[in-house]
């Protein structure tokens, strides 16, 4: 709920800045490191080792319990998206899919969390004045994590065609060698495209969902209960379902620069 003291464009501006090294009121900026997106992201990420690990060291033979048969289901399920993707050893692949996808769903998954309880938190117990909890609103880590992935298909690029191949396909597909500036344009456009397409996807339902939690937390408190019911119930699955979305994409972009063509 908005604090008395805070104006509504305040309590939203409020809501929208990050625990950083410092801040200039750039949407995005370079320079400053954004403390809070960096420590969800690593509780996360812990969170995600230590369950499946969990699961992994008391996995049994005999009548699995329901972290083993959740963990098992989500693995295969995974496992099985790559299988029909992708034709090369999944060694490697399949883990970082899985990776992506449970990461990924965990960011989102801070969206449902009511928006006035981290900061408060943050505030309360560690002093802070702003705090952001959701990872995946941040552009600075949706981005980071596209990178990765961009980084993976060159590498994918480069050792399913060697270098010789990739320099050829980027240099003569489509048109041929005669209009090699075109194919350069053309390629280049379509290498960036996707990194930006999975950051800015990402970031732009997680960043308009935290939004809508905030202008909805304007509201009396009477008034909040239906529409933050109702949007965090169809939330639910805009938080699957962007993590679905990234692992997909990413794994039918690593298999498209594997592959000849």
């Amino acid at each position: 709920m908005a604090d008395a003291g805070h104006s509504p464009a305040e309590y939203v501006t409020h809501h929208l800045k990050h625990w950083a090294s410092s801040h200039d009121d750039a949407f995005i900026s370079v320079e400053a490191w954004h403390f809070d997106t960096l420590l969800v992201s690593t509780v996360l990420g812990l969170l995600f080792l230590t369950l499946f690990r969990m699961a992994a060291v008391r996995a049994t033979s005999g009548v699995p319990g329901k972290l083993q048969n959740f963990v098992e289901i989500l693995v295969d399920f995974v496992d099985n998206a790559v299988k029909d993707a992708f034709h090369g050893s999944r060694d490697f692949l399949a883990p970082l899919a899985l990776t992506i996808f449970v990461w990924t769903f965990l960011w989102n998954c801070m969206d449902l969390i009511p928006v006035d309880l981290p900061p408060m938190i943050a505030k309360h117990v560690f002093g802070l004045e702003y705090f952001r909890a959701v990872p995946s609103a941040d552009m600075s880590a949706t981005f980071a994590l596209s990178l990765s992935v961009f980084a993976l298909i060159i590498i994918y690029s480069v050792k399913g065609k060697g270098v010789g191949g990739f320099a050829k396909e980027f240099l003569t597909h489509p048109f041929g060698a005669k209009l090699l500036p075109a194919n350069i344009v053309l390629n280049t456009v379509e290498l960036l495209a996707k990194p930006i397409s999975l950051a800015l996807r990402l970031f732009g339902n997680l960043y308009a969902g935290e939004l809508i939690f905030i202008l909805i937390a304007l509201l009396p408190w009477w008034a909040q209960l239906i529409p933050g019911l109702g949007w965090a119930i169809f939330h639910i699955l805009v938080v699957t379902l962007q993590a679905f979305i990234f692992m997909t994409l990413t794994i039918v972009y690593i298999s498209m620069a594997y592959e000849h063509h």
